[in-house]
């Protein structure tokens, strides 16, 4: 599995990263984001869900930007089934991190399962930054933790406060779980494809806004991936059995990744 994954099992060289940092990074990163929770509890009591069915999405849901997908379509008027479909292909994302970390884990199985519900962006960035899987493993359960009860607890009080808050639009909180999910995404866009990618998304998603019905442009806007998939095929030369294999960087000044 070291192999594989390019981990170690302990923290023997002197090098590795110490538990207490971990803990504090994957504490920053719970803290920061869990918060936003009760933006999430806001809209989406304002969009007309009852207080059960909030708590509900943020318990078995639990995936913000889907989260958000799905309340924010029910509040512009969309069709609950488009709505819940934009939802899921945004969640589709979390079953490839699953592949990826359970590599890197290396969790028993009689554990996999609950460890599937915490498999998100925010468990998986803190997850793969670890030098060491010990390290992996400590910083996986405590962004999980932290973040999944700071998550549900923020939302239970943010749809209860709802009512006292008011229009939720004229406050802006509706933005505010998609404003951190970009602030996230955006250090990781570090190749020209990946950033065509997030920009030919964006302006599909945008454009199509005012002409489809709401939760459609979302799924449309999926469409970029390939498309830029394909461009860069037909833009690199056909490669030979022998020839290095591309690492999507070619285009890239030295030194212009992490």
């Amino acid at each position: 599995m070291t192999e594989q994954t390019g981990l170690v099992e302990t923290q023997e060289d002197g090098g590795a990263k110490p538990d207490g940092a971990v803990v504090r990074d994957a504490l920053g990163v719970g803290v920061a984001v869990g918060l936003s929770g009760f933006a999430f509890g806001v809209t989406s009591a304002g969009s007309g869900l009852s207080l059960l069915q909030t708590c509900a999405l943020s318990l078995l849901v639990f995936t913000g930007a889907s989260q958000f997908a799905l309340v924010g379509a029910l509040a512009a008027g969309g069709n609950p089934f488009t709505a819940a479909a934009g939802a899921f292909f945004l969640g589709v994302r979390n079953a490839f991190y699953g592949l990826r970390l359970s590599q890197v884990l290396a969790l028993p199985r009689a554990v996999r399962p609950f460890a599937a519900q915490w498999v998100i962006d925010e468990t998986t960035a803190v997850t793969l930054a670890q030098p060491t899987r010990r390290a992996a493993r400590i910083g996986f359960t405590v962004t999980g933790l932290c973040l999944y009860v700071l998550w549900n607890l923020t939302t239970l009080f943010g749809a209860l406060g709802a009512e006292a808050i008011g229009d939720t639009d004229a406050w802006g909180l509706d933005a505010a779980g998609p404003a951190v999910f970009l602030a996230l995404l955006a250090p990781m866009l570090r190749t020209t494809a990946e950033r065509a990618v997030a920009g030919i998304a964006v302006i599909l998603g945008l454009g199509l806004l005012p002409v489809l019905p709401a939760g459609v442009p979302v799924l449309v806007a999926a469409v970029a991936a390939p498309l830029v998939l394909w461009a860069e095929g037909r833009r690199l030369p056909a490669r030979g059995p022998g020839d290095p294999p591309d690492d999507g960087r070619g285009d890239e000044q030295e030194g212009g990744g992490r």
